[in-house]
């Protein structure tokens, strides 16, 4: 049990972590190889550009945007009903992105043997439904607080 203390205190977590870590890296590893494998040069560029836009451009963006929120919405509660849904389309907007563009149509069309066509519909109705979904949940949220605090005004 020593060991395993001084193992703790040096390492900073216990030994099944490292382990798990170690295998991560591995598994990491093994994935970099086999996606290198082909155009090593194209997914490299395409790494180190998503890291730049992510860190010059989106960055700044989601800032901006949450000092936005922070004003227009006072309680924290509010905002995460904003972030939420925002979060998720703008993620769905990320993936699928060429097909609501509309600039890999043919390609996708080539691929699957699918059609194309709705994308673009089909994410802006899943945006309005996240966020119709989390009006709705902040709506019973606050019917629910005052109706507690009905009740607990009510019984002092």
């Amino acid at each position: 049990m020593k060991a395993r203390s001084g193992f703790r205190r040096r390492y900073g977590d216990s030994p099944s972590h490292l382990l798990l870590l170690l295998c991560s890296f591995a598994l990491t590893g093994y994935a970099g190889v086999r996606l290198l494998r082909g155009d090593w040069f194209g997914i490299v560029l395409w790494f180190v550009g998503a890291a730049v836009l992510h860190d010059l451009v989106l960055l700044p963006l989601y800032g901006l945007a949450d000092r936005t929120l922070r004003a227009a919405l006072p309680t924290p509660v509010s905002r995460n009903h904003v972030r939420v849904p925002a979060f998720v389309s703008a993620l769905l907007l990320l993936v699928w992105f060429p097909l609501i563009a509309g600039t890999q149509v043919s390609r996708y069309e080539r691929a699957t043997g699918l059609s194309a066509d709705g994308f673009r519909l089909r994410w802006l109705l899943i945006t309005a439904g996240l966020f119709a979904a989390s009006a709705l949940w902040l709506g019973v949220r606050a019917a629910v607080s005052r109706a507690r605090a009905r009740r607990r005004d009510a019984g002092s």
